[in-house]
């Protein structure tokens, strides 16, 4: 069985790395002329097409991770249909190439193949991605989210924190702040405004060009205090990595820092439902690999002699569309209708798992 495995793991191998290879190819040709629109826009500021094409590259993990199940389909299947119509698979039957056997043989390889988009996901695509955010806004001054910043919550002794985050800057600094103080009651007590703050060494901000306004305890005193400060100390246990968390996409974290920024969400009274489900699809989504190497084996059993492999190879891709969409729409349907995040990321992999599972059962056992 040996040999058997070398011959299915080196083809498949191959035919996926070629297959994604192509992918990863059409999208950095699209991401690059995506990116000569901001060379135009910001070619003052040094952001030339050397950088762009840097970018562009640094872009690739993220690319790779979510192309991988598809890939791995369709390399899987043209793999499994060329054995069927050379025979070859014909002969490994004859020689006991059993469907269970075959079954193990590609799990195992889908198993690797889960390790492997599990590694690319949650530490290479993350900080290829933060390098990349992080070198374009070097040019282009600031990265933020929206026309309002990013918004975070903090309870303390005293009361609790809304705080406004307008950008951050490359050298990850942050910009535009606004920091609203509220007593135990829900009443307003202060009004931080700051042009630029920086992250403390001992659980702290240290605004620049503070403008901070304080309301009297009392609502009847009708007093409002108003001073302009060069620096102030604000005491805090928001990190650099939540502000981060929060300014850049969910998608694009590692999963640690998805789960510490959830139970920041959930410690603060925020809802952490979209970051949950981003989570759980991180935990998921590579375990889509064993799936999609399982749905595959079934078109070796198919019966043909000549042409076909296009055909199925397009079927291939669709499905593995049809995936990357579904798992999609059902992560912000989730969201919207409140479902169980766990469930929501698990879902089109329990759907695509069926389907396997019945072609299994029906092209190869039954028949």
């Amino acid at each position: 069985m040996k040999t058997v495995r070398r011959l299915f793991y080196g083809e498949i191998v191959l035919m996926v790395m070629l297959v994604t290879l192509g992918f990863i190819a059409l999208f950095f040709f699209f991401d690059f002329v995506e990116e000569l629109q901001s060379v135009g826009k910001h070619a003052a500021t040094g952001y030339q097409i050397p950088q762009a094409m840097i970018y562009v590259t640094l872009m690739i993990p993220s690319h790779a991770y979510e192309l991988l199940p598809i890939t791995v389909l369709i390399g899987t299947i043209f793999v499994m249909a060329r054995l069927a119509q050379s025979s070859e698979f014909t002969i490994l039957r004859t020689s006991g190439l059993g469907p269970w056997r075959a079954l193990r043989i590609l799990v195992v390889l889908g198993l690797g193949f889960s390790l492997f988009t599990f590694a690319v996901g949650d530490y290479v695509a993350p900080l290829a991605d933060k390098t990349a955010q992080l070198l374009k806004s070097a040019f282009k001054g600031s990265i933020t989210v929206g026309k309002t910043g990013a918004w975070l919550k903090e309870k303390q002794a005293y009361g609790h924190y809304a705080v406004n985050v307008g950008a951050l800057t490359p050298d990850a600094n942050m910009k535009d702040v606004r920091i609203f103080e509220f007593d135990n009651k829900g009443a307003l007590v202060s009004m931080t405004q700051a042009s630029s703050a920086q992250f403390g060494d001992h659980d702290d901000w240290i605004l620049q060009g503070v403008e901070r306004t304080e309301f009297a305890p009392d609502p009847q005193a009708n007093r409002v205090d108003r001073a302009r400060l060069d620096t102030f100390r604000w005491p805090t246990q928001v990190s650099a990595e939540m502000v981060a968390a929060a300014v850049l996409r969910p998608e694009r974290m590692g999963t640690i820092d998805l789960y510490q920024y959830m139970r920041h969400l959930d410690a603060n009274g925020q809802s952490a439902q979209k970051y949950e489900i981003q989570f759980w699809k991180k935990l998921f989504y590579p375990i889509s690999c064993l799936v999609m190497v399982v749905l595959a084996l079934p078109f070796a059993y198919l019966h043909f002699r000549s042409g076909g492999i296009a055909t199925y190879v397009f079927g291939g891709v669709m499905a593995g569309i049809s995936f990357v969409l579904l798992n999609n729409v059902l992560g912000d349907l989730g969201n919207l209708q409140g479902w169980q995040p766990w469930f929501t990321a698990a879902l089109p992999g329990l759907i695509y798992s069926f389907i396997s599972l019945t072609a299994f059962a029906w092209l190869v056992i039954r028949r």
